[in-house]
């Protein structure tokens, strides 16, 4: 990959940089707290959690914690930075949304028009290394790491973030987000879950009996984040799947090890090695289905041997819990338009919507609005819904509605399938799925898991029969609300 000197594209002139950038104009939009003195020790962890469920729906503030007890001032934390409808809309450069139906959307039209990666460039040097430790220097600690959950086993440094390795057989960078626990001030330990794409890649090295090289990077642009905790295509580079939806290339820094591609703009990133013949116990930790799902069990340790960062650095945390948590809400919007796209490009027509719930923890219960246009359409729906890449991985529900139900509404959802569903005739399942050892109803391995696909449509047969909602019609509501406009502002 050649150098390059330039940086940035001058069309983009409108788009964030690096996540100070983006942090900017957060602050502008009025959806950034910073907070002093918050402790590392629960504190941090316990705030990103209450925030999220006392405000609900997408509407909490990202956290910017500073002067935190034993760290010099400016060694900060961020939470949930894309965590509303308004800040990922603007992450992704699409217009201000009215909800995260219009980001969903929006994403999905991205995505149909032959959206395109945009590989990032190679430049000689960047912020990331305005500050570089090496071997003995290394020092984890020096950090504000934070022991997130009161029963967790350790201090987790690698929340949000990009494991970054290279596959042995080609070229391939994969970027992915995995837990990365703290064992010592030069030590950690990381757990993959089967089937990942960075498990596949780093069980090569030990097949040969090497040490898998690595880069974390451990704070970093919201975009990259975002690419590398969702399910892209085995092969695709993440930074180039970000940098795709940037609009401009991310511009990368060779490490000085191994020379892997690091964000130039990262604020801190770790170097080093996983050796799979010497392991550590690692967890328990809180993970995303709400629990402490997985037992403490030895895991494969990294030796890190330099440390990049920039002055003032900013560690980014997601802290999974009991969802709603400080990244599903984003999590939802982005895996609810990679379904979409996903199932249109596998030929299913009629699609209206598509929403995978915080309180499924954008995972475990998804729902696929369709208007009916044939016999057996809607179990097509579903059956795709629950087995495209984008809904696959540890399901645990699909429901499919017709076109005057919201799928982001339970309200709506649980009244259609009250109402539209013949449970012994309308629901099916799904065996031997793939999931994950964090799924609360697998004893052991191997890691699969059933699921349900629920009809929750009018019975195609009497479809046009059926009776009629009762309810005010759209133009009656609307005369209303010119009529008596007062009366639902105040509501």
């Amino acid at each position: 990959m050649s150098k390059k000197k330039s940086t940035v594209d001058s069309t983009a002139v409108d788009r964030h940089k690096n996540l100070r950038d983006f942090l900017d104009r957060v602050e502008e939009m009025g959806e950034l707290r910073q907070l002093d003195g918050v402790d590392w020790n629960l504190e941090m962890g316990a705030l990103a959690e209450m925030v999220c469920h006392e405000s609900r729906e997408g509407k909490s503030p990202a956290l910017l914690f500073d002067k935190i007890p034993g760290y010099p001032k400016g060694f900060r934390v961020l939470s949930g930075a894309t965590n509303s409808s308004r800040r990922l809309a603007y992450a992704l450069g699409f217009p201000e949304p009215s909800g995260p139906t219009d980001v969903v959307k929006a994403f999905r039209d991205r995505m149909r028009a032959e959206f395109e990666l945009i590989p990032p460039i190679e430049i000689e040097s960047g912020p990331v290394f305005e500050n570089i430790d090496r071997d003995d220097e290394v020092d984890l600690y020096k950090f504000p790491i934070p022991f997130i959950h009161e029963f967790d086993g350790g201090r987790y440094i690698g929340t949000d973030d990009l494991v970054i390795i290279r596959d042995p057989d080609s070229d391939w960078i994969n970027s992915a987000t995995y837990r990365v626990m703290v064992h010592d001030k030069n030590t950690c330990g990381i757990w993959m879950s089967p089937g990942k794409h960075g498990r596949i890649i780093r069980e090569k090295y030990f097949s040969k009996g090497k040490s898998c090289p690595v880069a974390i990077s451990v704070g970093q642009d919201p975009l990259l984040f975002m690419a590398a905790n969702q399910e892209i295509d085995y092969g695709t580079d993440e930074l180039a799947y970000a940098g795709g939806h940037r609009g401009f290339p991310f511009e990368i820094v060779k490490s000085e090890l191994h020379g892997l591609p690091l964000p130039a703009h990262s604020e801190i990133i770790l170097e080093g090695e996983i050796f799979g013949n010497e392991t550590r116990p690692e967890g328990p930790f809180g993970e995303f289905m709400g629990y402490y799902a997985s037992e403490v069990s030895d895991e494969p340790i990294i030796k890190i041997k330099r440390v990049y960062y920039r002055n003032d650095p900013i560690l980014c945390l997601a802290s999974p819990a009991r969802p709603p948590n400080n990244f599903t809400y984003s999590r939802a919007i982005v895996k609810s338009a990679m379904i979409w796209d996903e199932v249109e490009k596998a030929g299913l027509p009629g699609v209206k919507g598509v929403w995978c719930h915080e309180a499924g923890a954008g995972r475990l219960f998804n729902v696929i609005a369709i208007k009916q246009l044939y016999a057996g359409h809607a179990k097509q729906s579903a059956l795709l819904a629950s087995n495209c890449h984008a809904g696959n991985y540890a399901g645990r529900w699909t429901i499919v509605v017709d076109e005057d139900i919201d799928p982001t509404s339970m309200f709506d959802v649980i009244w259609a399938m009250s109402t539209r569903c013949d449970p012994p005739k309308d629901i099916d399942y799904i065996r031997g799925a793939w999931s994950t050892p964090l799924d609360t109803m697998i004893e052991g391995p191997p890691y699969e898991n059933n699921r349900a696909i629920v009809d929750a449509c009018r019975p195609w047969g009497r479809k046009d029969t059926f009776p009629t909602v009762a309810e005010a019609s759209p133009k009656l509501k609307e005369k209303m609300h010119q009529k008596y406009g007062e009366l639902f502002s105040a509501l």
